[in-house]
């Protein structure tokens, strides 16, 4: 299981799932920030016993600053399949109040799956709002949780 969580800014653009969307705000952080690639990176990791995402990856090293997060999970794919392991799906919940998710989720899905060597069908995103409550409800940040299913090859 992955989780990740970036706040959110007017102004910044706005990466989610390897796609910019189009926002007013977007996340901020050492890299472009982008939440579900950075909750997958770490369900990866952990499902393979492989620490995560921060100490593969740490958000002091100036290699890192800016960096498109899709290198990150091409990268942890490498580091599974060096080990092993094939990922077999992903289940992802992305939770902000905007912008509306749903219409990005299949464009979403042809960016992941060719990062992770599945199938567009093996990779399940949804969306939800907080229904107004705490940091998410109130647009100050973003969250997403991912559950990977992985096996040994």
């Amino acid at each position: 299981m992955g989780f990740d969580v970036h706040q959110l800014e007017e102004g910044r653009d706005f990466f989610l799932g390897g796609i910019k969307l189009p926002a007013t705000k977007g996340a901020t952080g050492y890299s472009d920030a982008d939440v579900l690639i950075h909750a997958i990176c770490d369900a990866l990791l952990g499902a393979a016993n492989l620490g995560d995402i921060g100490l593969h990856y740490s958000n002091t090293d100036p290699r890192w600053s800016g960096m498109d997060s899709k290198y990150f999970l091409k990268d942890v794919t490498r580091m599974l399949l060096e080990h092993g392991w094939k990922i077999e799906n992903v289940d992802c919940t992305l939770c902000l109040e905007a912008p509306k998710i749903n219409p990005h989720i299949p464009e979403m899905k042809k960016v992941l799956a060719p990062l992770m060597n599945i199938e567009e069908a093996d990779i399940s995103i949804k969306a939800t709002t907080s229904e107004k409550l705490g940091y998410v409800g109130r647009e100050e940040g973003v969250n997403a949780y991912a559950v990977a299913l992985i096996k040994k090859e």
